[in-house]
């Protein structure tokens, strides 16, 4: 198929130049999406259909649609609803299955097989020998996808319709951000010519993370779809400068929203002169109040600050031309805009309703205590607007060392002036971190589309982590939203994520707690340390290492210079998140408060007790911790000096 694409002759079949560049360029995405990967098979599925509905037909399922030099099909996408019944199909709902068989493969060779004879009352229903090899793959490189292992209730959120919101609450090892990113490529593959005009985004909580994901869409042959992080939407200034956390909770509260169109708003003034407009010999008069009227009803009206701005100069000259109606002339629409660019209408329009810059404005809210006051009155505290009032403020916009809660304020500001472009579909991965504020900003990237919501309440760690997704989806605006819970975990083994679910009743009270269907003795090893602990952890690397995958070692963020002196000394090599493992570097040291969505075969955690105190406030602390104890697939060693945490038991 690719040497076919390759082989197309375009010279004479385009009408002009800019036709053939478009075709050349189109023909080029379509070359590299035919991309063959490494050690990645072309098909990992088969489906016997009986008789009745598919007349016996025999279905190779894989990752992408592969037909002969005919044209004829000799593999269907996972997509395909023909495909639907491979991850669906069970002992109890058939599905007019008669036989399904899984493909294994070792390298990128087909080494195993395995049926399954749905239709056959005969066969008892076993669990799968390598569904199971395959989720415990060892882990080298980025994320992978997992077309091969989707589950019925992971299938029904991956197929559930473009126009509805989802939102998937899963804990560790639930598989919930494979299900967002496999949502997209569905609705990619359902829903490709409207998602092609209106634009698909992906984000994830930093640049890591994205990093480890980036690949898993363009095996899925979907090269199109932006990744980006909510500081990359939103960024409309540099960040140069960190709040405190009380600074930060305010700034991304819902309330100041309000402050914000209330401050906006401020700029426009009620009309005291009359307009006149001169047109040949003839004079035109508006009085004060005709023009109050007009900028009543446009603030009445509720509108973009600068929708209303560019409607109200067409909106005085019309008032204008009836004037002339009334005295016998019969102007016309090039009258009517001639008006509306007369020197006398513009004056009116500039003191009236001024252009208003949303860095500027930001900058006025928080330098000036009384402009804040003003707007901020019956919303705000006196205690809250001190706190986010810059005790030495820069002298301008331009000078500012904003923060990242302040890009977010004017990213809303910019919206109540100009509004901003939706997009048809958008994926919030790791969503329970998120302030009010930043959920508004990345609603209004799909305020005319949909979304897929992805997170966990119990792996909340900043400040104003949500305590509720009807909360979060409210300021997402998206209160319709469907809320799935993924409970059963399939990446963490079951004494893993029991031993961090111990932390649940302390953090989250009221949660599920993930049940893994993966047991696996000796995962979990918790030692004390009477020495010299840094020593400890670099030999736990060490060992770590003798097993087949990647390491991950996690400590609390001031521990991590210790220990990155301590591998350097005992000459073992690492890397820092984000960066690619390989055959040759397979161990990271991760800083804890990057480990949120990123996973390894094998974990070597340091000193808990660091992690809780690492960060500002107990119960974010422990959710620190949780993370980091549920990022192993095959086994945690989890080292102290320090006393455990108490709620670790």
């Amino acid at each position: 198929m690719r040497e076919d694409a390759q082989a197309l002759d375009i010279r004479d079949v385009t009408a002009n130049w800019v036709n053939a560049a478009v075709l050349r360029a189109q023909l080029e995405e379509r070359v590299k999406a035919l991309a063959d990967l490494s050690h990645t098979p072309l098909f990992f599925g088969r489906l016997d259909y009986l008789s009745t509905t598919q007349e016996g037909q025999r279905f190779h399922i894989g990752r992408r649609h592969v037909h002969d030099a005919d044209g004829d099909p000799m593999v269907v996408d996972w997509r395909a609803p023909v495909s639907q019944p491979f991850y669906r199909a069970s002992k109890r709902d058939p599905q007019d299955v008669a036989l399904r068989r899984r493909f294994g493969y070792t390298g990128g060779e087909l080494t195993a097989y395995e049926d399954e004879h749905l239709s056959d009352p005969a066969e008892e229903e076993r669990a799968s020998g390598l569904l199971r090899a395959e989720i415990e793959r060892p882990r080298v490189g980025p994320m992978r996808d997992i077309v091969a292992t989707i589950q019925p209730e992971q299938d029904e959120i991956v197929r559930s319709g473009l126009t509805g919101t989802v939102c998937v609450q899963g804990g560790p090892g639930t598989g919930k951000t494979a299900v967002g990113l496999h949502r997209v490529a569905y609705l990619l593959y359902a829903h490709r010519e409207r998602l092609a005009r209106t634009g698909t985004l992906v984000i994830g909580p930093n640049r890591s993370f994205l990093h480890y994901i980036e690949q898993v869409l363009p095996a899925l042959g979907e090269l199109e779809v932006r990744q980006a992080t909510v500081d990359d939407l939103v960024g409309h200034v540099e960040v140069r400068g960190v709040d405190d956390p009380v600074a930060a909770v305010v700034k991304g509260d819902a309330r100041m929203a309000e402050v914000l169109r209330r401050a906006v708003r401020s700029h426009v003034t009620m009309p005291v002169e009359p307009l006149m407009v001169v047109r040949g010999s003839r004079r035109w008069r508006v009085p004060a109040h005709e023009l109050a009227d007009i900028v009543r009803e446009l603030l009445d009206r509720d509108i973009r600050y600068g929708a209303a701005r560019e409607a109200l100069p067409q909106r005085i000259a019309h008032t204008v031309l009836v004037r002339m109606e009334q005295a016998g002339e019969a102007p016309d629409d090039r009258v009517q805009n001639a008006v509306a660019r007369d020197p006398a209408v513009k004056a009116v329009v500039k003191a009236v309703w001024p252009p208003v810059d949303p860095a500027k404005l930001v900058h006025r809210l928080l330098s000036d205590p009384d402009f804040l006051a003003e707007h901020a009155a019956g919303l705000l505290t006196e205690q809250e607007r001190k706190a986010i009032v810059w005790t030495r403020p820069p002298r301008s916009a331009g000078t500012a060392k904003w923060s990242p809660a302040d890009a977010v304020l004017i990213d809303e500001a910019a919206d109540l002036v100009e509004r901003t472009p939706s997009l048809g579909h958008v994926v919030l991965d790791e969503a329970q971190d998120l302030s009010p504020m930043q959920y508004r900003a990345v609603g209004r990237r799909c305020s005319t589309g949909s979304a897929t919501v992805l997170g966990d309440l119990a792996q909340g760690t900043t400040p104003w982590a949500t305590s509720s997704w009807a909360d979060a989806l409210a300021h997402l605006g998206k209160p319709e939203a469907v809320v799935e819970e993924l409970t059963a975990g399939f990446r963490v083994p079951r004494e893993v994520i029991a031993y961090a679910s111990r932390l649940l009743p302390h953090m989250s009270p009221g949660l599920a707690e993930v049940r893994s269907v993966r047991e696996a003795p000796g995962s979990l090893e918790v030692r004390h340390v009477d020495g010299d602990l840094a020593a400890a952890v670099v030999a736990a690397c060490a060992a770590a290492l003798e097993h087949e995958g990647s390491v991950g070692l996690i400590a609390a963020d001031p521990r991590v210079p210790v220990l990155a002196d301590a591998l350097r000394a005992a000459g073992l090599r690492w890397l820092s998140p984000g960066e690619e493992t390989t055959a040759a570097c397979r161990l990271t040291l991760v800083p804890a408060s990057l480990a949120k969505g990123l996973e390894y075969d094998y974990v070597v955690l340091d000193e808990p007790a660091a992690v809780v105190d690492a960060e500002p406030d107990e119960r974010t602390g422990l959710r620190r911790l949780y993370v980091s104890l549920t990022r192993a697939v095959s086994g945690l060693t989890v080292l102290h000096g320090a006393p455990l945490p108490p709620q670790l038991g």
